[in-house]
């Protein structure tokens, strides 16, 4: 009878054991997909506590923080991702379609050529070599939007044949030849346009600064409350049911390529600003670094989600950690030490995360 009860007992209490861990396993499970849906939902909520937390690490640095805060540091920050911000909303709106462009940086660079030999070598007036300069860029954009919508071809091949394409005609188009910004500042200043300084309580903006501001608003009201955006992101989602359901998809891709090659010749024009003059060799890195931006800022690579705010704040990390551990004096492969492990950290995260929709 005593073993009986006894075994009763013991049978009773790994029941309660039982059930403790499975109510413990329950709500930890629950935070956990609470945390998954929240970041799916959000995808821009990552990048942004990234970045929050970078800045709070460096205003915990005695030796840095009264600088780091200045208004021109600040402002700095902002003047060097500008560029690469520009040509990060391109990449941005290539991968949310599943793709990825290697030659947004090369397109870039030849606009700006394109803008800077059909004013000095070709005497057409600043305005129109401009409007050519985006002809060029919307031009590169369309072969590749046709090589991968309608000939079917892998967007990494496609855009990786066109950087090198773009990159040689570059430099046979312009002989290898700078055009100085003392020649630019007296006969074509429109040219720098991008680079003309507006300075505030301290702080120093460029027109570029503005232009950067503005193209992710608008790219943001596009991609949320458009048809177009709505397409753009059914498209990387999943493509065969985006063209059953309706949507056009290779009038899609070739439109999005269209738009990042016009926005690479924006950010042509926003180079010469920066630099002051017209160098075929600049921006040579520019297709890595938008990339780096994009992944930090936890839009998937595998296409259909995403915010170009996320964008925003991965190009803003990477300055931020440019800046700040150069002040520091750490030699400058830490950061690219960092940066790393932010690209690694964010593609885990994507796949985490997205598991929660599979």
């Amino acid at each position: 009878m005593e073993q009986k009860l006894a075994k009763q007992e013991f049978e009773s209490t790994l029941e309660d054991s039982v059930d403790e861990v499975a109510t413990f396993d329950d709500g930890r499970n629950g935070i956990l997909t609470w945390i998954q849906s929240t970041l799916h939902h959000n995808p821009s909520l990552v990048p942004l506590i990234v970045l929050l937390a970078s800045i709070a690490g460096f205003a915990l640095i005695e030796e840095v923080r009264p600088k780091f805060f200045h208004p021109f540091t600040l402002s700095l920050i902002l003047q060097q991702v500008a560029i690469v911000g520009i040509v990060g909303a391109a990449q941005t709106l290539v991968i949310l379609t599943a793709g990825i462009d290697l030659s947004v940086g090369a397109i870039m660079v030849l606009s700006s050529v394109v803008m800077g030999q059909f004013t000095f070598r070709y005497g057409f007036p600043p305005e129109i070599a401009i409007v050519c300069g985006f002809a060029v860029g919307a031009l590169c954009g369309y072969i590749n939007g046709v090589l991968v919508a309608i000939v079917k071809l892998p967007p990494f091949i496609v855009t990786l044949g066109m950087w090198q394409i773009v990159l040689a005609t570059n430099f046979l188009y312009s002989a290898n030849e700078t055009i100085r910004s003392r020649d630019i500042e007296q006969h074509a200043p429109i040219l720098q346009f991008f680079g003309e300084k507006i300075k505030f309580q301290g702080a120093v903006f460029t027109y570029g600064v503005f232009a950067f501001v503005i193209l992710i608003l608008v790219l943001a009201y596009v991609l949320n409350r458009t048809a177009w955006g709505r397409h753009v992101y059914a498209v990387g989602d999943d493509i065969d049911a985006a063209e059953l359901s309706g949507v056009r998809t290779k009038r899609v891709l070739i439109s999005v390529y269209v738009v990042a090659g016009l926005i690479c010749s924006l950010a042509g024009w926003a180079l010469i600003g920066r630099i002051g003059s017209v160098s075929p060799t600049a921006g040579q890195f520019a297709n890595i670094e938008s990339i780096t931006a994009v992944v930090i800022g936890g839009i998937s690579l595998f296409g259909g989600r995403g915010s170009i705010l996320g964008m925003l704040f991965g190009a803003l990390i990477v300055g931020v950690f440019s800046l700040g551990l150069g002040m520091i004096g750490t030699d400058p492969q830490w950061t690219y030490l960092l940066i790393g492990l932010l690209i690694i950290m964010a593609v885990a995260i994507d796949q985490w995360i997205r598991k929660i929709s599979s």
